[in-house]
């Protein structure tokens, strides 16, 4: 049970995508707006989005993202949003035409890392430019991990 002073949304909201650093090396990062329905910023208020399998693309000059999950809002009316639509992004048009000018490169593509409020209320999310990982790079990047754990278990 609640208690008085708290509610179910929260203004410090953080959805990761956590795959994407272990599938892509990131080349440069970009924090973006993104418009939702009012439904859709509850959900995300309350923590019910995922990024896994989402990915960013243009569409008539303008950067949507595609198959990002926001759950239905449960107190919502008959009018709920489809949990997997395409949104788009809200960014300047130089950033869009520097992005869409890298993007074309071979082996790069547009991915969300992660999903926040910010002070002001609005929902961000921050997308980066990344390049996909080879099997060995993948493999490089669990031994790095499973040093540092190392080292931080001997320093306990």
């Amino acid at each position: 049970m609640k208690s008085k002073g708290q509610t179910r949304f929260s203004n410090s909201v953080t959805i990761k995508n956590r795959k994407a650093s272990f599938e892509y090396e990131f080349v440069d990062q970009l924090e973006v707006g993104i418009v939702l329905k009012g439904s859709e910023i509850k959900s995300i208020r309350e923590g019910k989005a995922s990024l896994q399998e989402a990915y960013c693309h243009f569409h008539r000059g303008e950067l949507y993202i595609k198959s990002m999950n926001i759950s239905p809002y449960q107190e919502s009316t008959y009018d709920n949003h489809e949990p997997t639509r395409e949104r788009k992004l809200l960014l300047k048009k130089r950033e869009m035409e520097k992005l869409k000018t890298k993007s074309e490169e071979k082996g790069l593509t547009i991915i969300p890392t992660k999903l926040y409020i910010n002070k002001r209320g609005f929902a961000k999310l921050e997308v980066a430019l990344a390049r996909g990982k080879k099997l060995y790079d993948k493999r490089e990047s669990i031994k790095k991990r499973e040093e540092d754990r190392a080292m931080k278990e001997m320093s306990i």
